[in-house]
């Protein structure tokens, strides 16, 4: 197994308070890294480097941790322009619009659902991100559910069953019968298959007693639960999640000041925030800062989805969270890193430490605040993910 130096790079993110600066990023300024197969088996000042077999001139850019997209939802067919078109145009944003990528879900072959999600794989690892999360919630049927966790898992570790993503059309008249497909035949098919069990808490979506029920029942199936949460209006799913030990609630857009309380004080539960569908459904912003100041946990993902948030550059949302959500530029990119990896309780990835995973992203830039300081701009030029170079 060779080894690999990384050198010459002007300022590398290891987000390891014991390295480098000692902030929460690490920074180690003229730095070098050693990767030893998949791992990083060395970081520190680029001149106390050990020989290696192979050597990589960073050339004075910076070297950050392989973003880790903890929300998204990338097993479907279709897209949904005509719904962005009108939503631009002044209609409001409804869960309602789920049920069109659902009858294209389900009419797509196997080839065709994975085909598309590679290419979206491909297309934000091209951005730097080496971790995935991706959900099911297009299918709807206990076959159709069960083949999209499939074809997810062929391709990423961190799957989500999402049979709750909204009530399935078959069963408008009896959203009770769903949550018992849900929690029962459902859940069966699917939980070989998956790590996560997650819900949509919204109105035109599952109450809390309805989300309480499924996360509930995916628990003693052995998944962990997650919480699509508070995205458009107040509601419970913030405070089930806390009481669920959940490992995230995600959106957290309309939080009162006892939903943020409970996230401050939650060892368990991460706030993912998702400013890309807020960004493309003209939504109010999540407040980032104030959980920051709170203390809770936040992370930051792309929701990429064909309805509310079609993007899997976790630069432009390191961008929106800067702009529009009060986070500094060190927040976002730790958020959009570490936090990731919190929210899918994962100490190996979001860190480039000593027996870290090797994944990493070489930015066109001498620092990570370029990310948020040039938004739009294609800065990352190189990914390795588990010690290889991806791009």
């Amino acid at each position: 197994m060779s080894t690999t130096v990384i050198t010459n790079i002007a300022n590398l993110v290891t987000n390891d308070p014991s390295l480098g600066d000692a902030s929460p990023l690490g920074l180690i300024q003229d730095a070098a890294v050693v990767i030893d197969g998949d791992r990083i088996a060395w970081v520190g000042e680029s001149s106390k480097a050990p020989a290696t077999d192979n050597a990589f001139d960073a050339a004075g850019r910076a070297v950050i941790p392989g973003f880790v997209d903890s929300h998204s939802h990338l097993v479907f067919a279709g897209d949904r322009t005509a719904e962005f078109n009108a939503r631009m145009s002044g209609r409001a944003y409804s869960a309602g619009g789920i049920r069109t990528t659902v009858a294209a879900t389900r009419a797509a072959s196997d080839a065709a659902l994975e085909a598309n999600l590679l290419r979206h794989l491909e297309e934000a690892r091209r951005q730097g991100t080496t971790t995935f999360e991706t959900k099911s919630g297009y299918g709807l049927t206990v076959e159709d559910e069960a083949r999209a966790l499939r074809i997810a898992a062929a391709h990423t570790e961190e799957v989500t069953y999402l049979g709750a993503h909204i009530v399935s059309p078959d069963y408008a008249d009896d959203p009770a019968a769903y949550v018992d497909l849900v929690t029962g035949d459902m859940l069966t098919a699917c939980a070989p298959h998956a790590r996560w069990v997650d819900v949509f808490c919204e109105k035109g979506a599952f109450d809390g007693d309805q989300a309480r029920a499924i996360l509930t029942a995916g628990a003693a199936a052995g998944l962990i639960p997650r919480i699509h949460a508070n995205q458009l209006s107040h509601g419970p799913g913030v405070q089930l999640a806390v009481e669920l030990e959940a490992a995230s609630a995600d959106h957290c857009t309309h939080l009162t000041d006892a939903d943020v309380d409970a996230l401050a004080q939650s060892a368990s539960t991460v706030a993912t925030l998702l400013p890309g569908a807020e960004f493309s459904t003209r939504a109010q912003w999540p407040d980032a800062r104030r959980l920051i100041d709170a203390g809770a946990t936040v992370a930051l993902s792309t929701d990429c989805n064909p309805g509310s948030s079609y993007t899997s550059s976790m630069p432009f949302c390191i961008a929106l969270a800067v702009r529009d959500m009060r986070m500094t530029p060190d927040e976002a990119l730790w958020s959009a890193t570490a936090g990731g990896a919190r929210a899918l309780r994962r100490t190996d990835i979001g860190v480039l430490a000593p027996g870290a995973r090797a994944d990493l992203a070489l930015l066109e830039a001498p620092s990570h605040v370029h990310l948020a300081y040039r938004p739009g701009v294609p800065l990352v030029s190189a990914v390795w993910q588990r010690g290889v170079r991806a791009a």
